[in-house]
Order: structure tokens, then C-alpha cells, then sequence
């Protein structure tokens, strides 16, 4: 008759017995981390593998003593992780120069029915008439970097820009019985807000560009003050030079040449680091432009109306302050 061995009762890790037997894997001691990682090493050799396919995960900082494999996973999940969650900062608050039409100046079309829509190259209400362009869709996300970064489901974000010719509707001469080109949209799950729209011209003395508004929700519209940013989304140039050789356009390319970035009086502090979208398509197809948003709603907004804002005269840019 076989007798069975008494089995030893000392805990072991891959077949090796541990020399403090009441602490986890990871707390044996430098020189037990060191014979693992070589034996590892001898494993990997005899199966034609890099000893740099393991890293240290028997050293590792985790009290996870399961299996290697999920030590040696979680670094790549964290560094992607955190290259999303450093990427977004606050969009800077900017202006709302002369033309919002949001009642801080003049006219407001935020108490309109009809504002919140998705295609804004109509006049809706009381007014008609379409904006002429290329075709344009406008891509907001919006993030609340209050709580972690996540998506500010909800959020109602208030675009508007200028024409092709350079004016604004409600403001500039031969646009005042016109609220085109002005819209609203309801932040998503994604927080993600869009637009079909035609592609704004340059005017003199400032960089091409879109303004927004975001506020809580979408009944806080009816109040500019309720707005917890107001910035703007500067345009990519080679975007512009491909649009503004096109027809419609003719006045944009001398604009352009006389601006830049760097000296835009909105962009130039830090030439648009975080409000310069990304823009794919053609002039044919036209042009999706797409911007990440970060907002943080405890900190006091310092954009709004530019000192000394006003209906400009003869109601075009060129004509009066930038914005």
C-alpha cells in the first residue's frame, strides 16, 4: 500500500516557497523579486521572447497577486488614460465682441423660437433668407473639467460667425433683417454639440474665427449672464487659403495677409493653443471643424462684451471694433 506525503503547508509562488508566508507576493523581499524576474527571464528565453515583455511585474506596486498579466497590461491603460485627462484645458473666455445677439448687446436672438436647431445657414422666425459659403459642419465636445473631464451632458452651447462677406446678421448693412448663421444645440451623452454652417469669411483685423457661448442648460439661454464660458474657435490657415481662393470669398485673402495668429488681438496671447481646431474636407465637400472644449463652471467667467462695444458704424467690421 502507497502512503501519501504530508503536504507541506507553506505557501509557494511558482513552485518556489515563499519566505514570509503572511504577506502578500509583492512584499517577499528584494532578493525573492530578483530570482523571479531572472526565472521569468529563463521562461522568455526558451520561448524566443524579450525579458522586456514582462517589465518588473513581480516588483510592481500593486497588491494584486493573481497573475502577471494584469500587471503587465495596466500601464498601458494608464498612459493612455492619462494623455486624455492632461490634454483638455479650459478654454480660454474671450470676447463676445459687438455682434452676439444675445441681448448683452442689442438684439437677442436666444428668446426666439427656433434657436435651438442644428443647421443655422436660414433666418428663421420672422426673417428669411439663406447664407451663401462652403459648406461647413461645426463639431463642439464639451467636457466639465470640474468634475474629472467628463462630458457636460446637457449643456446648451450658442454659435454664431460672419458671413462670407464679412458681416453679421442682425448688425451689418444688408444683414440686419437676417438672424443667420446663429444657433443653438443640447450637449449630447458625448457632450458633443453640431452644426451645418458655411465656412466664415476674414475680415480686417481679426484671424478667422467661430464665437460660442455655454451655458448649464437650455433654459438658461434667455439670460447672457447665465453663460458659464464665451470663447471663440480659431481657423486653421491652410483651410482658409484653399477656402478663400473660391469664389465669394475675393476680400478674405488680402485679410488674411495682413493678420496672423500671434498678432490676432483675441488669439495672439498664445496663438490659439487650445482653441485652433482640426479641420478635414475640401471645398467641393466642404469642411468639417472639430473642437474639444474644456469648461469649468467654479471658475468666474471673464469673457463677454469687449470695452467699448458697439454697434459698429455702417454696422460691418471693418467699420468699428473687432470682435
Amino acid at each position: 500500500m502507497t502512503r501519501r506525503r504530508q503536504r507541506d503547508s507553506t505557501p509557494t509562488y511558482e513552485g518556489r516557497r515563499l519566505p514570509r508566508p503572511a504577506d502578500e507576493v509583492v512584499d517577499q523581499g528584494l532578493a525573492f523579486d530578483v530570482d523571479t524576474l531572472f526565472s521569468r527571464r529563463r521562461m522568455l528565453a526558451a520561448f524566443g521572447l524579450g525579458a522586456a515583455t514582462v517589465g518588473l511585474a513581480a516588483c510592481g506596486g500593486s497588491s494584486n497577486s493573481n497573475s502577471a498579466t494584469s500587471s503587465a497590461t495596466t500601464p498601458a491603460s494608464s498612459t493612455t488614460s492619462t494623455a486624455s485627462s492632461t490634454a483638455l484645458t479650459e478654454i480660454p473666455d474671450e470676447t463676445a465682441g459687438p455682434y452676439p445677439g444675445d441681448g448683452s448687446n442689442g438684439p437677442d436672438v436666444l428668446e426666439q423660437s427656433g434657436i435651438v436647431r442644428t443647421d443655422i445657414r436660414s433666418s428663421f422666425g420672422e426673417f428669411s433668407g439663406t447664407a451663401d459659403g462652403v459648406p461647413m459642419t461645426l463639431q463642439l465636445t464639451v467636457s466639465d473639467l470640474a468634475n474629472g473631464g467628463v462630458p457636460l451632458e446637457g449643456a446648451a452651447v450658442y454659435v454664431w460667425h460672419c458671413t462670407r462677406d464679412g458681416g453679421y446678421s442682425l448688425y451689418s448693412d444688408g444683414v440686419t433683417d437676417q438672424n443667420f448663421l446663429r444657433g443653438v444645440q443640447i450637449a449630447d451623452a458625448d457632450g458633443k454639440v453640431e452644426y451645418t454652417s458655411i465656412f466664415p469669411a476674414c475680415y480686417s483685423g481679426r484671424w478667422p474665427h467661430i464665437h460660442f457661448e455655454v451655458y448649464p442648460d437650455q433654459n438658461s439661454i434667455t439670460d447672457s449672464t447665465n453663460a458659464i464660458s464665451t470663447s471663440q474657435v480659431a481657423l486653421p490657415q491652410d483651410a482658409c487659403d484653399a477656402v478663400y481662393a473660391t469664389a465669394g470669398y475675393e476680400d478674405s485673402v488680402a485679410n488674411l495677409a495682413r493678420v496672423g495668429l500671434d498678432s490676432d488681438n483675441v488669439f495672439g496671447d498664445d496663438s490659439g493653443a487650445a482653441q485652433l481646431a482640426s479641420v478635414t474636407g475640401d471645398v467641393t465637400g466642404g469642411y468639417t471643424v472639430a473642437l474639444a472644449v474644456g469648461v469649468d463652471a467654479t471658475t468666474e467667467p471673464a469673457g463677454g462684451q469687449m470695452s467699448g462695444g458697439g454697434v459698429p458704424p455702417g454696422g460691418m467690421p471693418n467699420g468699428g471694433p473687432t470682435g
